[in-house]
């Protein structure tokens, strides 16, 4: 009887949500209680990367005791009496998984492309041929840089962490959470930002100098003429769901 009641309505429930082959995912995300248990298990999939087919879902309440396993797709999440800061754990059981021995995680693990500098001498139409065309005073690196440097810190005066933001292209939506000079990109201001989907390209760590912190994937440091600030909401985790 409280099962059934608990998912009366359009109620929902914030759960953190960990993985097990991912120490540093544990974003907090909020799910219908009428959602199967394969519509959270789709949503999961977006966020971290598990197939739906090999995704095996526990409930831990507050004190990390387990409450039940999920075993039935069919079942609404509502069924299992989650509460809001129960903790919903991922088990990836695809042994070839991109989310095994730490893809996701450590970027040292991705295999580099590398070229020779005689295989790069040969090459046309690369950046280095394109200077090599340019006068003296049009190289990169002089006034026109010092005039965008200025430019872009103009523009960060109106950026502050925790601001909502959408950034182009795509308008992907997010929080800001760096804004300043990188010293492991190239000169002038960014904005680091913690998208709400996994459409970044890192976790706040850019070549090997942290930035900030974020689930992996979420990250992103762009030029502040790329972020939009404004009352941007989270997008609507249910609009696409059949329930």
């Amino acid at each position: 009887m409280a099962s059934q009641l608990q998912i009366q309505g359009d109620e929902s429930v914030l759960l953190r949500v960990t993985h097990s082959n991912m120490k540093s995912f544990s974003p907090e995300i909020r799910f219908s209680l009428q959602m199967s248990v394969e519509a959270v298990k789709d949503k999961l999939w977006k966020k971290c990367g598990t197939s739906v087919n090999s995704m095996s879902l526990e409930l831990y309440d507050e004190t990390g005791a387990k409450i039940s396993v999920l075993s039935d797709n069919a079942r609404p999440l509502g069924f299992y009496s989650p509460l809001d800061g129960y903790r919903l754990h991922v088990i990836d059981l695809d042994p070839a998984s991109v989310t095994s021995g730490g893809w996701l995680e450590d970027t040292s693990l991705v295999e580099k492309y590398t070229i020779s500098e005689e295989a790069y001498e040969k090459l046309g139409g690369t950046f280095r041929k394109f200077k090599e065309t340019l006068p003296p005073k049009q190289q990169p690196g002089q006034e026109s840089t010092i005039s965008d440097s200025n430019n872009r810190e103009d523009l960060c005066t109106n950026i502050k962490i925790g601001d909502r933001c959408e950034v182009e292209p795509g308008e992907r939506r997010g929080t800001v959470k760096f804004v300043g000079q990188a010293e492991t990109l190239a000169p002038g201001f960014w904005v680091g930002v913690q998208f709400d989907e996994p459409v970044g390209k890192h976790d706040g760590m850019v070549k090997g100098r942290r930035y900030f912190d974020c689930p992996p994937l979420h990250g992103a440091m762009v030029r502040p003429d790329k972020v939009k600030i404004g009352d941007y909401p989270e997008k609507d985790p249910f609009e696409d769901e059949e329930i």
